[in-house]
């Protein structure tokens, strides 16, 4: 059992579907009745046809229902319409222009409907994509997740705009059809009915295919946006090492993947849609020859058959509809999964009433061991930071340097049997997420750097102590931030100075800007506890140096944790640990690790040996 608690997902694909209808439902519903409407009168028309074929221009008998019937007999009678033929053809256009007006509703509904339900689809996604655990982003590509929140969300919303709001219509249609056919001519209705079955059942045969294609081509975008996403935000390291072609060979390989997962999926849906066209080309040969022999038997007459073909008209595409709703069912559903993947997902979640306690206080990693798989990083680790102390760790690349860093900040959640982590005596387990990571800050060794100005970018945490936000804080407290950071007189020189653009990713600062940058936006936080993940690896040695003297005059009671490989940059630190494969091999302050004689020792005389070459070689130039 771990100390911090998850949300498991449970939704299945018809419930995450009612989930994200919600607040726009009654949009589809009035929409549906609208659509209804339009079914009801379009039956109108042909009845209104086949009585002015047979029974006003031909000798048949008029054969309405008895409110009609006494409503026509008062104004005259058959004779009075047959003089007055222009109220049949009034008759005719009022009843298009109330199917025009609820077709209009109905689309303006339908719209506003779908509108509504990608809105709140993309903005659930986004909302709990964010409360997601860093491993789940550390275990699904970026790229993928994009393109499950835009064309997939674009998928289900036509499914249900386009398609599902149509089932009502359709059956009351289909239904409305058959009942008008069958009063007409029962024998040449029951032909007519006969192919029905026949569509639904070839339409789910491909249904499995169908879907089956979708999710390999769905899958494959996934990777192709990837691959795109990286390339475009990695454009720098590709021009610096000349990998145009190589990463262009990559995209067409998986572009070209791609297209044959489509090409393959069109074979299944031309068949599909040829299957379609030719059953229902049968469908009205048969209605047209059938009715016209049992028109000439005298079976049906003139105006029954017009209205007949009218209703089969009605009827094939319907039908048609049917089937691609089946075939779209296919697609949607590869999507609805992909999404529910997402929504299913275990978001972060805290104990029940989380602690927050005061964070100036002494941290304590307590038999600490983790691993991202089988292979353990960290290995029973056990050591104290006392409060308001500098202190330094140093180790090789892949030595659990940051990822000690990662779970006191709860980035990655520590099994309660792999020990603990507390601070001021309580187990960080126990604290809010949201508190925990409020005061501890931390600046990586590539750090993110948004497209903003430089201002919002150093401005953009919050202000714990006084709740401001980036555009209540003044541009002199940035300022100062930036000059503990050594980057002020950086920014100024430029054109717009703090009102500078940076570019994605921060590609228009330089990688010590940036991470003079991401210093300073940590400092505006004002946290108890700050964390330093080797974010001066990228600025010379004596910007280094300003930087830490700074931070000595500025940081007051912070506690103050610095990761580096260099050791200039840990030896004024009060405490120093240095780590190797997961493990603790020495631990003190610069000047007893020095008389240690051990690791530290060997890297300080390294370290020291190359300096002083670089600099030898530097003056002989």
């Amino acid at each position: 059992m771990t100390n911090k608690k998850m949300e498991s997902g449970t939704y299945t694909k018809v419930s995450l579907v009612l989930e994200f209808l919600k607040g726009n439902i009654h949009y589809f519903i009035i929409s549906i009745a609208s659509a209804m409407a339009v079914t009801g009168l379009d039956m109108i028309s042909p009845q209104l046809i086949r009585m002015t074929v047979d029974s006003i221009l031909g000798k048949e008998p008029l054969k309405l229902p008895v409110f009609l019937m006494e409503k026509v007999e008062a104004f005259g009678g058959v004779p009075y319409l047959q003089e007055h033929l222009w109220l049949i053809a009034g008759l005719i256009v009022m009843v298009a222009l109330f199917s025009a007006l609820f077709r209009y509703l109905f689309m303006l509904f339908n719209a506003k409907g779908a509108e509504g339900l990608v809105r709140t689809m993309r903005n659930r996604l986004f909302s709990h994509i964010q409360r997601l655990p860093f491993s789940w982003h550390m275990k699904n590509q970026t790229g993928d997740i994009i393109q499950r929140c835009t064309s997939d969300v674009d998928m289900i919303k036509n499914f249900i705009s386009e398609q599902l709001t149509s089932v009502f219509r359709i059956v009351i249609l289909i239904v409305m059809a058959l009942v008008f056919m069958f009063s007409m001519n029962g024998k040449l209705a029951v032909v007519a009915l006969v192919f029905i079955p026949i569509v639904i059942t070839y339409s789910a045969y491909f249904h499995s295919h169908i879907r089956d294609g979708f999710t390999r081509c769905d899958e494959n975008e996934g990777v192709l946006s990837t691959i795109a996403q990286e390339n475009l935000t990695g454009v720098r390291v590709v021009r610096a090492f000349g990998r145009e072609k190589f990463e262009k060979d990559r995209f067409e390989k998986q572009n070209n993947i791609y297209t044959d997962a489509w090409m393959h999926l069109c074979k299944f849906l031309a068949l599909f849609w040829g299957a379609g066209d030719l059953f229902s080309g049968l469908q009205v040969m048969a209605i047209v020859v059938l009715g016209a022999v049992f028109c000439v038997n005298g079976e049906m007459t003139a105006g029954e058959f017009i209205a007949f073909i009218s209703y089969n008209s009605m009827l094939i595409w319907p039908v048609r509809h049917l089937g691609r709703m089946i075939s779209e069912m296919s697609k949607a559903g590869v999507s609805i999964e992909r999404i529910r993947y997402i929504m299913n997902s275990q978001i972060e979640m805290d104990v029940n009433n989380p602690l927050t306690p005061d964070m100036y206080g002494d941290i304590v990693f307590d038999r600490v061991s983790f691993g991202y798989g089988e292979e353990p990083v960290l290995k029973n680790i056990s050591f104290t930071i006392p409060k308001g102390t500098t202190f330094g760790i140093l180790g090789s690349t892949g030595s659990g340097k940051s990822t000690l860093m990662y779970l006191l900040n709860r980035l990655y959640d520590l099994p309660a049997e792999n020990g603990t982590i507390t601070i001021g005596g309580v187990n960080v387990a126990d604290m809010k997420g949201e508190w925990v990571r409020s005061h501890i800050g931390m600046v990586l060794q590539e750090p993110f750097l948004f497209s903003r100005t430089i201002a919002e970018n150093i401005g953009i945490a919050m202000d714990n102590k006084s709740g401001r936000t980036t555009e209540e804080m003044s541009l002199s407290e940035i300022r100062r931030a930036a000059a503990i950071a050594c980057v002020d007189d950086a920014i100024t020189e430029f054109a717009k100075g703090y009102d500078t653009l940076v570019g994605e990713r921060g590609v228009t600062l330089s990688g010590g800007q940036k991470q003079r940058t991401a210093i300073a936006r940590m400092l505006t936080q004002r946290t108890p506890i700050m964390v330093f993940d080797d974010s001066l690896s990228a600025v010379d040695a004596d910007t280094d140096a300003k930087i830490r003297q700074a931070l000595r005059q500025n940081l007051g009671e912070s506690t103050v944790i610095l990761i580096a490989h260099r050791v200039t940059t840990l030896m004024q630190a009060d405490c120093i640990m240095v780590m190797d494969k997961g493990e603790i091999v020495e631990m003190g302050s610069h000047k007893e690790l020095m008389e240690q004689n051990g690791v530290y020792r060997k890297i300080y005389d390294m370290q020291m040996s190359l300096a002083e070459e670089g600099g030898n070689t530097a003056q002989s130039e």
